[in-house]
């Protein structure tokens, strides 16, 4: 398809009706993708995306004045700022998602179809429209089904007798509450104003408040900016929908192919509740993710999947599998060790990987550290270094703020919190074995470890058995470090537990460990 363009457009958009959500983030990242492979095969691209401010106010959203319904039928450029403090609503949502993709590095052209067709850039399109109304009233019928027709009481003659492909904004009251009466075939169009009943004439060479329903104006856009390529959720893609509607729209009246069109599966969320809807006020914006996820690791979420692929966004302690399996991927593409294809979806998403891929902070020690450290970044670096770590420090400068975001706003639940007192509950159901255990971790802390990684190897070690397999051996160190999770935070799991119990420090772990038993005072 389209062997001769000299410059490959592929588009996206979304009507600023609310916030713009993550689901509509798979629009630009697919795109984003089909661009970067024509780039490849050394292809000019461009990427464009529509904002649709033009399109009408249909309801209040959550969060929103209920006086906010004085603008129902307003196109969203015109309704003001819910919060008074940008030109207008459309632009509250607008804006979000440009910075949003500022900081996630991607390049896009936005068109605002305000301007567009206030302007009178589309003039030409829509008289082409209103004199193929019939063709388009046929084509918008054939894509109903008989069952439809009877359903919706439609009386397919005055159906098209009636039909006009637009839609005016009144001069009267800046409403679309408005009825196409009359287009005399050259530029005079007649309309009602329904809220106050007065007539009006447009000269539709000068007064320019029309606009394109929405299955002739996707068309008319693609042959107007060309475009080779667009994606859009499976709703779209179905037999007899939009698209389909659409490419016999662009074929018959705008005499331009259709673009390769590319149907994606919906992006879901786990450990957040709530619907998502950008008009409903509960949506999740990329701007949101990028409060938990770095750009790297959101952007390769989208990419590591083929858009026929579902995947969830993570909001509960999945995250930490994600980043933790980003940050494989990233060293084992630094060591060359990467499948070309998730090689390539990683690049993409992040860059080449350097040498820090191997020395990130994982997500996990993030959310730890920063709990133990009082969220400092000084004292966390000054850990890392103290306890012989090795981690990157901007990998701990980026994941730090966005752990604390992640526990404190989504997980407040996952907080560590160390005992105050010993558990002698706990303590007493013990074995004389583990006892034993403990007495040794307990002298050899008092002695000092020069690293985290030193004290990591003594732990391991202390139930190792040299008579015993490594499997069993497995399991006898998982059962020593329950008890130690138990007797320091009261449940059976925790943090990477060397790391942690150097960063909390040994005047705070004897006496943990040590119960009601004789402790020894320590230097």
């Amino acid at each position: 398809m389209f062997p001769d363009e000299q410059m490959y457009t592929g588009a996206a958009g979304i009507s600023p009706s609310g916030v713009v959500h993550f689901g509509n983030f798979r629009d630009v990242m697919t795109t984003l993708q089909v661009l970067q492979a024509l780039q490849t095969m050394g292809k000019r691209t461009r990427f464009i995306f529509s904002w649709d401010d033009y399109d009408r106010f249909r309801k209040v959203p959550a969060g929103v004045d209920a006086s906010f319904r004085q603008y129902i039928g307003m196109p969203l450029s015109a309704v003001p700022d819910p919060f008074g403090s940008l030109p207008s609503y459309a632009e509250r949502f607008e804006q979000e998602f440009v910075a949003s993709m500022e900081a996630l590095g991607i390049a896009v052209e936005y068109r605002y179809q305000t301007r567009l067709y206030t302007s009178g850039a589309y003039q030409s399109q829509i008289l082409q429209a209103l004199h193929r109304r019939l063709d388009l009233a046929d084509i918008l019928l054939a894509h109903m089904s008989e069952k439809g027709v009877r359903e919706k009481g439609i009386d397919v003659v005055k159906y098209r007798e009636d039909f006009y492909p637009v839609t005016v904004y009144s001069r009267f009251t800046g409403k679309d509450n408005t009825q196409v009466l009359e287009f005399d075939g050259h530029k005079a169009l007649t309309y009602r104003c329904d809220d106050t009943g007065a007539r009006d004439t447009l000269d539709l060479e000068k007064d320019h408040c029309v606009k394109l329903v929405w299955k002739c104006d996707w068309p008319m856009r693609w042959a107007w900016e060309h475009v080779v390529f667009e994606p859009g959720g499976k709703d779209h893609a179905s037999p007899g929908g939009s698209f389909d509607v659409a490419s016999d729209v662009s074929n018959a009246v705008f005499n331009r192919q259709p673009p390769a069109f590319l149907g994606y599966e919906f992006v879901g969320l786990q450990g957040l509740a709530g619907k998502m809807s950008g008009s409903s006020g509960l949506a999740v914006s990329p701007a949101q993710l990028l409060e938990i996820y770095e750009p790297g690791v959101l952007k390769w979420l989208y990419t590591r999947k083929t858009p026929e692929q579902s995947f969830n966004l993570a909001f509960d302690t999945e995250i930490y599998r994600q980043y933790d399996e980003f940050d494989r991927e990233s060293a084992a593409a630094f060591a060359g060790e990467l499948p070309n294809q998730r090689q390539a979806a990683l690049v993409m998403a992040s860059g080449a990987p350097g040498a820090d891929a191997l020395k990130r902070v994982s997500f996990r020690q993030a959310v730890a550290f920063g709990q133990i450290m009082e969220w400092s970044l000084d004292k966390v670096l000054g850990l890392s270094r103290q306890a012989g770590l090795d981690l990157s420090e901007s990998s701990i400068e980026s994941r730090l703020p966005r752990a604390r975001t992640w526990l404190e706003r989504y997980n407040p639940g996952q907080a560590l919190r160390v005992l105050s007192a010993p558990n002698l509950e706990y303590m007493s159901t013990i074995s004389a074995e583990s006892i034993d255990f403990l007495d040794r971790l307990c002298e050899r802390l008092r002695q000092g470890f020069s690293s985290a990684e030193e004290l990591e190897h003594f732990l391991y070690a202390i139930p190792k058995d040299p008579l015993l397999s490594q499997k069993e051996n497995a399991v006898r160190q998982r059962a020593f470090f329950k008890d130690l999770y138990y007797l320091i935070l009261g449940g059976d799991t925790g943090p990477r537990l060397a790391t942690f119990l150097w960063a909390l420090g040994v005047q705070r772990v004897l006496p943990l460990l040590q119960g009601n038993r004789n402790c020894v005072e320590t230097g």
